[in-house]
């Protein structure tokens, strides 16, 4: 059967069936209850899709798969939306399947240092519920207020602590997901260590929906740190903070956060917070640790021992967790403080070997120059992630025409300088076209066969990668 388009309806008949599945009132097709739901927090794409279906079990999620396939409907699985890179954007219209009404936190176990949970709940949430037994849920993505669990694992979200605790990938121990013939699996487990078989649980982490839906997740937890602590450094230039990433990992420190705003970053979040930064200064450094209180206070004096040797200009050190917490508010409000300056704002990410970072920057600054787009660039300076950040105006279609020239550009020299085309968020439909790039043609044809097989009536979030 061919598939729904995008923008149309879907037959009366389908709607009959998904609604004997969920209950009629969590299926919705009308204009105005699905509009939302045509677009995610990526600018600049849109797709009407057919219908918007709220599933609140794996059995009616399986349910409504077995009569996508069967009726040849897209489904695109989404939880808040909130990503980056237009994975759930419905462009070929089909269903939303939208998982947020399976928000349940299932159990967390101190014992055995996991949790588990639905994919509809939220990452502070979880980061909350693990917190109260005194563990820590460590992945930290900027949208983590509203991003949810599932959204994170198919994306393998990563965050402010990517550099000492790893991302999403590194927490996840098992799922349950269906696959897009309505069959039900579970992956992995509640163990470590398990090598039985194809690591599948790898595999379906970043899918983007692509391979399944996940209906829910075992998660990794580790015992929350005793202290934490904060500090901050101002430089000349983007170079000389990049200088001082490379000193402090070379010392040996591996810090929890690690941070950096280039000047037109320090700019908007002060006009936009008022949290009292300097405007005088190339770039800031926001640096950080935790665990054992006396390790912290030497390794957070170490750093700024480090900052002031490669020519910081002012280097301080927060004195109590409150301060602590407003220098990391600084890194926290940078989106919101440079979407202040246009209607729209593209914030992409790059990743480049660390001693790279600074140069990247300045081929950003050149490429932003050529193209005559202001390009604003914050960024995980421990992990070389960087968020190449522009804001244009709605309707100035030259403009976003200079600017999708410009990102095209800083993608492939971010790959020219070892790079790659995304840290953190990831494909969806933003960066397929460099994809091919990014992998190579062989990767590509394998990626379609794998999602042949989990997926054998390309049903499952099409247009994105693998398709």
């Amino acid at each position: 059967m061919k598939p729904t388009a995008a923008g149309e309806p879907l037959e009366a008949a389908a709607l009959r069936e998904l609604r004997a599945i969920v209950g009629a009132e969590h299926v919705r097709h009308a204009d105005g209850d699905v509009t939302p739901y045509s677009r995610d927090a990526t600018p600049l794409f849109r797709a009407r899709p057919g219908a918007v279906v709220h599933p609140g079990s794996t059995e009616e999620v399986a349910a409504v798969l077995a009569l996508a396939g069967a009726r040849g409907i897209p489904v695109v699985p989404r939880g808040a939306g909130s990503n980056l890179c237009s994975a759930t954007v419905p462009l070929a219209g089909g269903i939303v399947l939208v998982l947020t009404r399976l928000d349940r936190i299932l159990e967390i176990s101190a014992e055995e240092l996991l949790a588990v949970c639905q994919p509809g709940v939220t990452s502070a949430a979880l980061a909350d519920a693990a917190a109260a037994q005194g563990l820590l849920y460590a992945p930290d993505p900027g949208s983590r207020s509203v991003a949810t669990i599932g959204g994170t694992v198919a994306t393998c979200a990563g965050g402010l602590r990517g550099l000492k605790y790893g991302v999403t990938r590194n927490y996840v121990l098992g799922l349950e997901a269906v696959l897009g013939t309505g069959e039900v699996i579970r992956t992995g487990g509640r163990l470590w260590k398990d090598v039985a078989g194809y690591d599948l649980t790898r595999l379906l982490t970043g899918s983007e929906g692509t391979l399944g839906v996940i209906t829910e997740v075992t998660l990794a937890l580790v015992p929350a740190p005793e202290a934490g602590g904060n500090g901050l450094a101002y430089f000349p230039t983007l170079a000389d903070a990049g200088r001082t990433v490379t000193r402090v990992i070379a010392a040996g420190i591996v810090p929890a956060t690690l941070e950096f705003l280039d000047a037109r970053c320090v700019e908007a979040v002060e006009q936009f917070a008022r949290l009292g930064l300097r405007s005088d200064a190339g770039a800031l450094l926001i640096f950080g640790d935790d665990g054992e209180p006396a390790s912290v206070a030497h390794r957070l004096d170490r750093m700024a021992e480090l900052c002031r040797d490669t020519g910081a200009i002012e280097v301080s050190v927060a004195g109590h967790a409150a301060e602590s917490e407003a220098l990391l508010a600084a890194r926290r409000c940078t989106l919101p403080a440079l979407s202040r300056l246009g209607s729209i704002t593209i914030l992409e990410d790059v990743g480049v070997p660390r001693p790279r970072i600074a140069e990247m920057v300045g081929h950003i600054e050149d490429i932003a120059g050529r193209h005559d787009v202001t390009i604003a660039t914050f960024g995980h300076a421990g992990d070389g992630n960087l968020h190449p950040t522009c804001v244009i105006e709605a309707g100035d279609d030259e403009a976003a025409e200079r600017a999708h020239r410009a990102f095209g550009e800083i993608f492939r020299t971010a790959m020219r300088l070892g790079g790659t085309i995304t840290g953190e968020h990831g494909v969806g439909a933003a960066k397929l076209p460099y994809l091919t790039e990014r992998l190579g043609a062989a990767q590509i044809d394998l990626q379609r066969r794998i999602k042949a097989a989990f997926d054998p009536a390309g049903i499952l979030n099409p247009g994105k990668a693998g398709s």
